[in-house]
């Protein structure tokens, strides 16, 4: 693949970088790509946007620190990219594994305590939201991060709302990588945060469904999760999900 790359990653542990992104095999032989490490931030809505702003690519992948991308990643990708140049070449964003609002997920990704979610697919399949793990974007769409949502959670969902608002269509594409994460049941106060912001903010187009919720305008699918969660906390509060990130 020719097409220089921008890579962004919001980062808080630079072992958890090392051992995982900056290891991807499909970035350890030369190449021209560019590697934006955003370090102390707020939000990841304003790390990435000013990884934006320092991107010297009009192609902007955002990626966990934990998602390693094996080799021939970027040649899926770009093969992804080809197809979407003959069929929709307005597309707002892509990335490995999204939701649809009714028909269950799409992409080709393994997660620890999950194993292989979905299998590989020749053209990218639309859906409704991204999960954060990867986000595609180009530069020179305009899209931004709401730099109002806080903490680092659901900005690909209202990332692929806003580009879904300016009539622009979100793809998973069979590009497979890892999420070596470490999973647990019980979700933050931080992140419940973001779902209330956008919950107000998309009102008018609810609902939506991510990898981890269900946003209504009840709010019925969140309340039964914290539910559970509260049953997790005081019942079994050493409960673990799946397994532990690999070393």
């Amino acid at each position: 693949m020719n097409r220089c790359i921008t890579f962004a990653v919001a980062v808080n542990d630079r072992h958890i970088l090392n051992t995982n992104f900056l290891a991807s095999p499909c970035l350890l032989q030369p190449h021209r790509h560019q590697i934006l490490i955003q370090e102390g931030y707020t939000s990841a809505a304003i790390a990435y946007n000013d990884a934006i702003e320092k991107s010297q690519n009009d192609l902007i992948v955002f990626v966990h620190q934990d998602i390693i991308l094996p080799e021939g990643w970027a040649d899926n990708l770009e093969r992804a990219l080809e197809h979407l140049a003959e069929h929709d070449p307005n597309w707002g964003v892509l990335g490995t594994y999204g939701e649809t609002l009714h028909e269950g997920g799409r992409g080709y990704v393994y997660s620890t305590g999950l194993g292989i979610m979905g299998r590989p697919f020749e053209a990218p399949a639309r859906i409704q939201t991204l999960d954060e793990i990867v986000l595609i974007m180009r530069k020179s769409s305009g899209l931004r991060f709401d730099d109002q949502l806080p903490n680092f959670h659901m900005y690909g969902t209202d990332l692929c709302m806003m580009a879904e608002s300016e009539g622009r269509k979100n793809y998973a594409i069979s590009a497979f990588c890892i999420h070596n994460t470490n999973p647990g049941l019980i979700l933050g106060d931080d992140f419940y945060a973001c779902y209330w912001h956008l919950q107000r903010k998309w009102r008018e187009r609810l609902p939506i469904k991510t990898t981890c919720v269900r946003i209504t305008r009840h709010n019925g699918w969140m309340y039964r999760r914290k539910m559970g969660e509260l049953f997790l906390r005081y019942f079994r509060p050493n409960k673990k999900f799946g397994g532990n990130r690999a070393a």
